[in-house]
């Protein structure tokens, strides 16, 4: 049995994502007054929900799944989300119950068509495409994209994993990861996916790889709108919307950066890194500042208003998916 949550959106009860009604995020999001209305009232509106997957490629996909739903249930449309996976192997962070209830297999789901899709990212990026063990499926989820979903997001390392399999450009590595808070610039005023955005906005990174600017400047039909001095490249996406490709991490909790900073001690010891413009006065020991959840929250809306919502067909096949981007 699934359950609707709804979100209080200015003055009226508006209906975001529905989710099953066992899956942790939903007392996490409750906690943050976003309330919970019963599947019969969810289908008796007469509207037809947005049907968006989510791909979860990270280690821990409750933190992640919790941090993305937050994202999406700031929107007055009503969407139906599906959690996927992309193979059945153990998980050491993740109880296998809550894989078993909660998502689907790639392959169980490849014959439908999505509205959206939500490709995570992966701790990879120190090997090469080659050596990941589910390269060849994630190529294939690549393809089935295209000709099943209006428009996917794809974060971090699925970003340049995109972008190499669709275009040939690889990323490059850095001797020490890029972790911190960044401020970025949007490039277009008139763009729907930067509408509202700040002339300045912080974003976290936590990567190893990137791209060079010229090299998305390099690739017919794909747009850079909004990007940074220090961490490069942020948000690309191509002239059609059915591509968007993000670099950094809007969805990340306060203390995710900490939290992978201590981790980081833990491994690496001497050669961790301190995240950059995160603490306050650079002292790990003084507790940071949220100013990115603005931002973040906007960019999932106005992705799933202008990309999605405003494009995508009401009968939901892969020959009207087609029609919309007939190349």
């Amino acid at each position: 049995m699934f359950f609707a949550i709804f979100l209080l959106f200015s003055r009226f009860n508006i209906m975001p994502i529905k989710i099953p009604d066992q899956l942790p995020a939903l007392d996490i999001l409750g906690d943050e007054n976003i309330f919970v209305m019963s599947e019969y009232r969810a289908v008796n509106q007469d509207i037809r929900p947005m049907k968006v997957a989510i791909l979860n490629l990270m280690p821990n996909k409750i933190e992640t799944e919790v941090q993305i739903l937050r994202m999406l249930s700031n929107t007055p449309l009503q969407i139906n989300i599906e959690l996927i996976r992309i193979h059945n192997e153990t998980s050491k962070n993740t109880p296998k119950e809550h894989l078993d209830s909660f998502y689907r297999l790639f392959d169980e789901v490849k014959e439908e068509q999505y509205d959206g899709l939500i490709i995570t990212g992966a701790p990879l990026a120190l090997l090469d495409y080659s050596q990941v063990s589910f390269w060849p499926k994630i190529c294939e989820v690549f393809d089935w994209a295209e000709k099943n979903v209006t428009s996917t997001m794809f974060s971090c390392w699925a970003a340049h994993a995109a972008l190499y399999y669709h275009y040939g450009i690889n990323r490059h590595l850095r001797t020490q990861k890029l972790s911190g808070l960044y401020s970025h610039s949007p490039n277009d005023s008139k763009e729907q996916l930067t509408r509202g955005f700040d002339e300045s906005f912080n974003v976290p990174h936590s990567r190893y790889g990137y791209i060079d600017k010229d090299d998305y400047l390099s690739i017919p039909g794909v747009k850079i709108l909004a990007e940074s001095k220090q961490a490069g490249v942020y948000l690309a996406a191509s002239a059609n919307k059915q591509q968007v490709y993000l670099t950094g991490h809007p969805e990340y909790d306060t203390s995710t950066l900490h939290d992978e900073y201590l981790r980081d001690l833990n491994v690496l010891t001497s050669e961790a890194k301190m995240p950059e413009n995160y603490y306050p006065n650079n002292n790990a020991n003084v507790e940071p500042k949220n100013s990115w959840r603005s931002h973040g929250s906007l960019l999932f809306t106005n992705w799933l208003n202008y990309y999605v919502y405003q494009i995508t067909p009401y009968q939901l096949d892969a020959d009207n998916i087609k029609a919309i981007n007939p190349e």
